[in-house]
């Protein structure tokens, strides 16, 4: 596991400057200018700037998180900061005129302001628990803001949460993986990372845990609150926090961390990262992780009913009087955006025409930066003959407890969950024969929307007779983004070839080996109602 990263070795030294003159300008009495010294320093993690003045005791400070520099002359500033102590009914700002007596020192005050000034928005003021930093937020630097403000909505409406508690499987299994462990919660502290309703946080309770924080960053921690609350025997042990993981302070180390932080394709939200920067922020060492390891499974499909309908979708645009209006300039960027759409659906799994392969990510070794570009040779062997329509993927999770180790999985043919399976639809279908080798890569790109841009590759090899002397015979590509998917959500029905005749008829053009192969399965189809 990781250590915590050491602390900042760039830490500002302590800075002087001689000031020709300092006028407090909040002076009760009637203001008049001395020489000074201005000091920049950091007390007990507080970025200050002092002002003492060299004929007296009396001096003041400012916290530099709260204040402001502006010029007034070449030699001259006006200091200004907000008193912090709200609890004073006589809280007000504070202002200072400083004047120096070289300009050059003048300059170098003014650009040490600055340097200290920032120092103080990274490091924040000493926080109590659950406060969240005024500084730049980690998450707010690389995801748009656009992208979390809906992300953050989504996961604060009970709907929401209630689809995800509905799922008996993922509900189920989580209870099952912490009831079976409840060694490694019993009198541990627990940290629930993007807590949403707080159920696994009462999970924890329920298995003994000592303390559990529920850290949730959108508006379901006030419902998270409501619901504990609710149940008095385990409220007494569970706080809850209201704010990012990459923000918050605790008071204490966590023994183990819980959460739900798998997305479609596990990696989709880029919940994983913020997984294992609490990780890094919060795990005591030799801390448990639920879950612990994740699995991205890949198979290469066959399916000519979502190939065809994926194609039809884009025939509308093949209309060249729609109206008057000639429709077919945007055919081709109609056709290329629906085959960009990652398919959200339960399949059979005997549409897969060879044994999966998969990739693990190891949660409690995975750095953060590594998710920013997860890149996966692909090798398989077909088992049977057909079309290859693409890669279909899925995931599963383990909880390795000291108990019991327990697979959470969203393999087709495994009971459906709300994540269901993903497969990835490539434009030009891949012709395999049984025992012929298929490559390629899945390379995925992570984006500032909270997801990630995939691109797929796939291609068969030369296959029989001096097929170790050949190289490749066909090749696929197609790039999708994760971000939009199609979300079919159902078994493959059989669609029929007659499309509906427009208001006024036209001629659309399909390829003439696609045809012959849709009529044959509209035959059998027809064979088997």
């Amino acid at each position: 596991m990781e250590a915590p990263p050491p602390p900042s070795t760039n830490k500002l030294q302590q800075q002087e400057f001689t000031l020709a003159s300092v006028t407090d300008l909040t002076s009760s009495s009637s203001p008049s200018p001395s020489s000074a010294v201005a000091t920049f320093s950091c007390v007990n993690e507080v970025t200050e700037l002092r002002f003492q003045e060299s004929e007296s005791a009396h001096g003041f400070t400012f916290d530099l998180s709260s204040t402001q520099l502006f010029k007034l002359g070449p030699l001259q500033f006006i200091c200004v900061s907000e008193n912090s102590d709200s609890v004073k009914q006589d809280s007000f700002s504070r202002g200072v005129v400083i004047k120096f007596s070289d300009e050059k020192e003048s300059k170098f005050f003014s650009d040490s302001f600055e340097e200290w000034t920032k120092d103080a928005a990274r490091k924040g003021s000493s926080l109590p628990n659950g406060t969240v930093s005024d500084g730049n937020s980690k998450f707010d630097n690389k995801i748009e803001a656009a992208s979390a403000k809906m992300y953050f909505h989504y996961y604060g409406q009970l709907l929401h949460q209630q689809n995800m508690l509905q799922d008996y499987v993922r509900t189920g299994t989580y209870h099952a993986a912490v009831m079976e462990n409840r060694s490694d919660f019993a009198g541990r502290v627990v940290v629930d990372v993007g807590a949403g309703s707080g159920i696994l946080s009462m999970f924890a309770a329920l298995a003994g845990a000592k303390h559990v924080y529920a850290v949730e960053a959108s508006e379901m921690a006030d419902y998270a609150r409501k619901l504990i609350a609710g149940n008095p025997l385990l409220a007494e042990r569970i706080t809850v926090i209201k704010g990012k993981i990459e923000d918050i302070e605790l008071p204490e180390k966590a023994d183990v961390l819980i959460s739900e932080p798998m997305g479609t394709l596990l990696v989709n939200e880029r919940m994983l990262e913020t997984y294992v920067i609490a990780r890094d922020r919060f795990l005591s060492p030799n801390g448990k992780m639920f879950p612990t390891v994740g699995r991205i499974h890949m198979a290469p499909f066959s399916d000519e009913f979502l190939f065809v309908e994926m194609a039809n979708k884009a025939l509308f645009w093949q209309q060249q009087n729609y109206y008057g209006v000639d429709l077919t300039p945007l055919y081709a960027s109609a056709h290329q955006g629906y085959f960009s759409q990652p398919v959200v659906d339960a399949f059979d799994p005997r549409l897969l025409v060879a044994p999966p392969m998969f990739h693990v990510i190891d949660f409690t070794q995975m750095k953060e930066e590594q998710f920013y570009e997860i890149d996966v040779p692909l090798k398989f062997t077909a088992s049977v003959c057909g079309r290859v329509h693409g890669l279909a993927c899925w995931f599963d999770v383990l909880f390795d407890g000291s108990t019991v180790q327990r697979w959470f999985t969203t393999a087709p043919g495994a009971p459906t969950t709300h994540w269901y399976q993903i497969r990835c639809v490539l434009t030009q279908p891949i012709h395999v024969m049984a025992g012929q080798e298929l490559t390629g890569r899945l390379h995925l790109v992570a984006h500032s929307a909270q997801s990630y841009t995939i691109n797929l590759t796939l291609s068969a090899k030369m296959w029989g007779p001096g097929a170790n002397q050949g190289g490749i015979l066909q090749t696929s590509s197609c790039k999708f983004d994760l971000k939009e998917p199609y979300y079919r959500m159902s078994q493959p029905q059989v669609y029929p070839v007659a499309q509906e005749t427009p208001a006024q008829p036209q001629d659309i053009q399909i390829q003439s080996d696609d045809l012959e192969e849709i009529e044959l399965l509209q035959q059998n189809a027809n064979a088997q109602l």
